[in-house]
């Protein structure tokens, strides 16, 4: 679980998962041309698959070869892991 924090504490690998969340399944141009024009995050082809590497290594990103193309995918089981942990409950109402 430690490599989600990881992966999560970084801003630019939380955009890459944000923009994996809007559209799933972009190969590696596509969401660098996603993330220049729609966040101005200028990270080269390296940097970004570096960061696609530690989101990889998190269990937070898949990667899906077809033919000469590699897609990328969201997964979120380790997000739900963590809620599952330690889930959220309302507060009380009123005074106690």
């Amino acid at each position: 679980m430690g490599d989600v924090f990881k992966a999560l504490a970084d801003p630019t690998r939380r955009t890459i998962l944000d923009e994996l969340q809007e559209r799933d399944g972009q190969t590696l141009f596509e969401l660098c041309s996603r993330l220049v024009m729609r966040h101005g995050v200028g990270s080269t082809r390296q940097a970004v698959s570096q960061h696609l590497d530690v989101l990889e290594d998190a269990g937070l990103v898949s990667r899906r070869r077809e033919g000469r193309y590699t897609f990328l995918h969201l997964d979120t089981a380790p997000l739900r892991a963590i809620t599952e942990r330690w889930p959220t409950t309302d507060p009380p109402e009123g005074p106690p």
